[in-house]
């Protein structure tokens, strides 16, 4: 029997008002019917944001070891069930257990982080000419609006969904309608840690209406969203000028591998950059700018370990790259694949899986992509495909590497392999992106380190994830002054 799974709306699990349904169904065998979740509209968006703005301000009024003992508590419920949920996790986006686990154990650690900063939400006090005591204290924004996507179901939302809490809000959340299961897991453990009933709602949705619905909601004070740049966009001009927004976009990054650069070195990191996590995060490699002579060499040696990964079902013994996520997203990557090869450059891999192994006939497998001697002009080299395809050019020169890395409307994360301090110091105080690594992939960042892109990978409104602006989104400063 197929399972319905419900929203949670003003304390209490229901469907969606119309009865409407979705189906959440499995990248690795679209056959296995994960359930059934509410396709949520405007009227369900109302309730929730009218059940969560009625809530908030008793949560605000607690202290702030209340509200990070619940954190703690979430925690450490996570930590006990991270395996559990991992296994979920692949079911229903497709990632390796490896990485499913990867992602699961890390959600208790972001939650200590964001339970550790509601202790830490401290004003300041400065001098007056006047004589009066002058200071300024931090308060909640009020109704906070998560949209998540579905490449990090759990890791993203734990980084919205934390800190909002921490700083004394109430939360709407829209999970993706990708990973829906991973947004209710994510709700029953915050509420199984104790967190008042009637704070957070839950609405699930197909589609762009539940957003829409969000932005046009005057009861939302603040909204935080990660996906492509295109609803970014939509999203900005849609809320009114008096909610603030938070935009995480997208990225075309760049790994740069210098002429003194350890080959085995480079080929290690642009493999875990480009095709972890099937290629699916904003972080992912997917351009490479190599020292000419290196150039044939490495291009040869990424060739032959992309040949090498094994392809399958995340659960499968074995397995190093699991399906892409969607239909959707399978159609997209081979599209650019035909796209690099109707450019005139060379392709290897990019093998359409489901077609030529009966094994993989229900899932949305592909090989990793290697793509060479594209033109100045390529589509491939310029547009964001987030897809295990890897793009790779020669350059002469570090003036040319920061050029090249830079000429393209995103700017989240950029690596450097080399061995040379002046040209790390040199690349990593030019280049336009918002984080820099060197001698490691463009993927993994500290989840106590700041977040965020530049240009059209990001607003800038605020970091995610840590560092000492963290709260800063989360939270109003207002301005007292004290005279005798």
């Amino acid at each position: 029997m197929t399972e319905r799974h419900l929203n949670y709306i003003a304390g209490e699990w229901q469907p969606a008002f119309s009865g409407a349904t979705f189906e959440d169904r499995n990248p690795a065998d679209e056959r296995d019917l994960i359930g059934l979740f509410p396709d949520s509209d405007a009227a369900d968006v109302a309730a929730a944001v009218a059940g969560v703005s009625a809530a908030w301000p008793a949560w605000a009024a607690q202290s702030p070891e209340v509200r990070a003992d619940v954190l703690f508590k979430t925690a450490d419920i996570m930590a006990r069930r991270a395996d559990e949920i991992a296994s979920e996790l692949t079911r229903e986006e497709g990632k390796t257990l490896t990485e499913a686990r990867n992602e699961a154990r890390r959600i208790a650690a972001n939650f200590r982080l964001y339970a550790g900063e509601a202790l830490r939400l401290n004003g300041e006090t400065y001098p007056s000419e006047s004589g009066q005591l002058v200071l300024s204290v931090r308060q909640p924004v009020g109704v906070v609006a998560v949209v998540t996507p579905w490449n990090f179901p759990l890791s993203m939302a734990a980084r919205k969904l934390g800190p909002a809490l921490a700083a004394g809000n109430g939360v709407v959340f829209k999970p993706s309608e990708i990973t829906p299961l991973m947004g209710q897991r994510l709700v029953e453990v915050l509420l199984e840690a104790g967190l008042p009933p009637k704070l957070v709602a839950l609405v699930q949705g197909k589609g762009a209406k539940v957003g829409q619905a969000i932005t046009a909601q005057p009861g939302v004070d603040a909204l935080t969203f990660t996906g492509s740049y295109t609803v970014g966009k939509q999203i900005a001009a849609s809320l009114s000028t008096d909610t603030r927004v938070q935009l995480e976009m997208g990225g075309k990054n760049a790994t740069v591998v210098l002429a003194d650069a350890s080959i085995d070195k480079a080929v290690a990191t642009i493999e875990r950059g480009a095709f972890g996590l099937t290629g699916q995060a904003c972080t992912g490699t997917s351009r490479v700018l190599v020292a000419r002579p290196l150039y044939a060499e490495l291009v040869a040696r990424l060739e032959k370990s992309a040949a090498s990964i094994k392809v399958g079902p995340g659960t499968a013994e074995g397995v190093q790259m699991g399906p892409l996520a969607t239909r959707a997203q399978y159609d997209k990557v081979l599209a650019y694949v035909g796209i690099a090869r109707e450019e005139g450059g060379r392709v290897v891999g990019g093998d359409a899986l489901r077609e030529a192994d009966s094994s993989l006939a229900h899932g949305y497998f592909v090989r990793p992509a290697v793509v060479s001697d594209l033109p100045d002009d390529s589509r491939l080299w310029r547009e964001e495909i987030f897809g295990p395809v890897v793009a790779i050019r020669p350059i002469d020169s570090l003036d040319e590497a920061i050029r090249l890395a830079d000429d393209t409307e995103y700017g989240l994360a950029v690596s450097l392999v080399t061995g040379d301090l002046p040209s790390v110091l040199r690349f990593a105080r030019e280049t336009q992106h918002g984080i820099v690594k060197v001698n490691s992939p463009t993927t993994g960042v500290s989840l106590n380190a700041p977040f965020g892109g530049l240009k059209h990978s990001s607003n800038q409104a605020a970091k995610e994830q840590g560092g000492a602006n963290v709260m800063d989104f989360y939270s109003r400063i207002k301005s007292i002054y004290l005279g005798a």
